[in-house]
């Protein structure tokens, strides 16, 4: 039941998508990291549906291409891209490492961060129009994929504050659980890659999360000493359109 409380939780916080209530306990709280990338799996599910339903319904591609933008957002309320647009803030702004800092803690919104949000939705509406219907499956994996990469940030890297919404997670999660079960949600993505995907999805998907998360590690500690909850968000973000752009050249190779 523990364990359950902990999906339910996961599903709360990281998605939209209606949920029990139950009481945020601290061993509930421990583990529910674990479940984040089942919301990736949902949103595969959900995304498998809607492209059978603008199929029959005969809907053309421009509604498809952006109902495949906006679904991702829909489903977690936009809690990842709220981190975008702060960490994309606080880089425009080319500050010494404290005033990035404070810039992720402003709630206002700059014209870079907007600029930059515009650009990121007109790219992931491209590349998702270039992605084939018929290995819509990858997609999946690339949601489940990035959110494993993103728990694992949370309990592996250093923590730019003591006190953030990122350090809070790490300091209650189970640590060794948590980083257990994202390598193993990794695992069984680049297992379902090759045998789904084939061969050449699951390079290029390996090869661009390398070296992706080698450039948010470099990000994270160079320009703001340590992970944020913000940092984890963006990444998340950027990840989703990286790798489903890597999935799509493969797939057209």
């Amino acid at each position: 039941m523990e364990l359950l409380g902990s999906l339910v939780i996961a599903f709360s916080m990281y998605s939209r998508i209606p949920m029990p209530q139950v009481r945020w306990t601290r061993e509930r709280m421990g583990h529910v990291m674990c479940f984040f990338p089942l919301v990736g799996l949902v949103m595969g599910v959900l995304l498998y549906g809607f492209e059978k339903a603008v199929r029959a319904l005969g809907l053309g591609p421009l509604f498809y291409c952006a109902g495949g933008t906006v679904l991702p957002l829909l489903v977690t309320g936009g809690i990842h891209m709220d981190g975008f647009i702060d960490v994309s803030d606080a880089r425009a702004s080319f500050g010494e490492r404290e005033k990035k800092l404070e810039i992720l803690k402003d709630p206002h919104t700059g014209a870079f961060a907007v600029i930059r949000t515009g650009v990121y939705l007109l790219l992931y509406m491209a590349v998702f129009s270039e992605f084939p219907r018929e290995k819509l499956p990858v997609m999946g994996a690339v949601y489940i994929l990035t959110r494993a990469m993103s728990g694992l940030s949370v309990v592996a890297f250093p923590k730019a504050r003591k006190d953030g919404t990122a350090a809070s997670f790490s300091a209650g999660a189970k640590k060794g659980t948590v980083a257990g079960a994202m390598a193993g949600y990794i695992g069984a993505v680049f297992l379902f890659l090759a045998g789904y995907g084939g061969w050449k999805a699951g390079i290029a998907v390996g090869a661009a999360a390398a070296a992706l998360y080698g450039w948010y590690y470099r990000v994270a500690v160079k320009e703001f000493g340590g992970m944020t909850g913000d940092l984890a968000g963006w990444f998340l973000q950027t990840g989703e359109l990286v790798l489903m752009a890597a999935a799509a050249a493969a797939a057209r190779i």
